[in-house]
């Protein structure tokens, strides 16, 4: 098996193949020249290939064979279409057979090997697909952390540390990226992980019950208490209780809130006894608690009694390599509970996927992600599912370039590269990817233009 993806250059004409060999040299890829198709045939039958280049008219075997055959033998690989007799009607028909692309005789050294190193990309992203597509069948439709970036591999060190000691933790993050699913991990992994694990969002329950859903009642504390009740720390004791968007307790349970946290100790409502419990206290905030702290709205000292330990929860766009991975999670869960013979998504799906910003974060990929099955009619996810914010990215990227001043095509490369790499925070890998080109030709670029990163 080939260390390098495998170009196949299927072209009878000697020098013109000689020509696209020379093109195509110093690309991240094996390049395999063949003089006539039925070579092609053989090779492609008995190995993984990229991407095969074939002019479109030759003996025998004509480049529209070659075509269907490569898509037959393996779906993922990429057919470019080479004439020197282009039509509409055969540029149409060619695509329409599944082709990547199609060039005519004679052309730009520049568009032929920019559009080789488009195929090779889309390859990577269609296999890399379907690579994540197998590994979600082992996950279970239960409660996990999807993530294997750098940004996850620390969260999830945190919460092994924190699940080891039994002590407070401040889970931090934007709306949606997961903070209760890392408060249950916690819970899962420390010694209390057979008592009760009890959440409670403080912004939810107005702020008159809360205290009793909280901390319970004694018979006659109000109009209505008819019996005594006992409140969730009670229900968690021995256990963990997650206090979701702490910020939004008023200082007065903010107050009851540290007396637990000092010393394990409550008073129910109407009660003159202190209770004890045993519970082990995680609280969430989407919030920046300093900033509450200095407008004298939460409790300093409640702050730093809750922070012995600070994980926090990077925004989806911030781990965009994750996104993958948690979208064919979301598609096999979800085609399970649906029913539904669902099992990936479009390249093009992917690309857009990975190229929207996330402002609900990994909720709101969940989202799309069921809309897109319950509207998807095959087995596999299109852009026509997608909501118009997503499906619309590349357009809009598109029409942008339209409102520019006239540059020369080096200004316009160096500006995109710019931008997206300053976008992906310096992700090379992630920066070709959405570029449309190979790591290594970014490198070259970012090299040839002296681009500071």
């Amino acid at each position: 098996m080939n260390a390098q993806p495998v170009v196949v250059i299927t072209e009878d004409d000697e020098v013109m193949r000689e020509l696209v060999v020379n093109v195509l040299q110093g690309i991240d890829a094996t390049v395999i020249p063949m003089e006539s198709s039925q070579e092609s045939l053989d090779f492609i039958e008995n190995n993984e290939v990229a991407v095969v280049v074939t002019d479109l008219r030759m003996p025998r075997i004509d480049g529209m064979k070659v075509l269907d055959f490569a898509r037959q033998k393996n779906p993922l690989t990429q057919v470019i279409l080479m004439t020197g007799h282009a039509t509409v009607e055969s540029a149409v028909q060619s695509l329409k057979a599944g082709a990547f692309d199609y060039i005519c005789k004679p052309f730009e050294n520049v568009e032929l090997r920019h559009t080789v190193e488009r195929a090779l990309s889309h390859w990577n992203l269609s296999r890399e697909n379907m690579r994540l597509r197998e590994e979600n069948k082992v996950f279970a439709e239960g409660d996990v952390i999807i993530g294997r970036s750098a940004a996850m591999d620390e969260v999830h060190r945190l919460i092994d540390a924190a699940a080891a000691y039994d002590c407070s933790v401040l889970i931090t993050g934007e709306s949606g990226t997961g903070k209760e699913l890392v408060a249950r991990q916690i819970h899962l992994k420390s010694p209390r992980r057979d008592n009760s694990f009890v959440a409670i969002n403080c912004a939810a329950i107005p702020e008159q019950i809360i205290e009793s859903e909280l901390f319970g009642y004694q018979k006659g504390a109000f109009t209505g208490a008819e019996r005594a009740k006992p409140g969730l720390f009670e229900t968690a004791n021995g256990g963990t209780i997650f206090l979701d968007e702490v910020n939004n307790a008023s200082l007065s349970l903010q107050a009851k809130l540290l007396r637990v946290l000092q010393d394990a100790t409550f008073y129910r409502l109407g009660d003159t006894e202190p209770r004890h419990v045993n519970v082990r206290v995680l609280a969430a905030t989407n919030r920046d608690v300093p900033g509450l702290i200095a407008q004298e709205t939460f409790r300093e000292d409640l702050y730093y009694r809750l922070r012995v330990i600070e994980i926090h929860i990077p925004a989806l766009r911030d781990r965009r390599d994750d996104v993958p991975l948690l979208a064919n999670y979301f598609i096999s869960k979800y085609a399970k509970r649906f029913n539904k013979p669902v099992d990936g998504m479009s390249t093009q799906v992917l690309g857009a996927l990975m190229r929207h910003d996330w402002p609900g974060n990994v909720r709101e990929l969940e989202n799309v992600i069921q809309r897109a099955l319950i509207l998807c009619q095959g087995k596999v996810i299109d852009e026509g599912v997608l909501p118009p914010e997503i499906s619309r990215g590349t357009e809009l990227s598109v029409r942008a370039i339209d409102h520019m001043q006239p540059q020369t095509l080096e200004e316009v490369e160096v500006y995109f590269i710019r931008k997206t790499l300053r976008e992906t925070n310096g992700d090379r890998a992630l920066c070709a990817e959405i570029l449309g080109i190979d790591k290594s030709t970014l490198w070259r670029k970012i090299k040839r233009y002296s681009i500071e990163e």
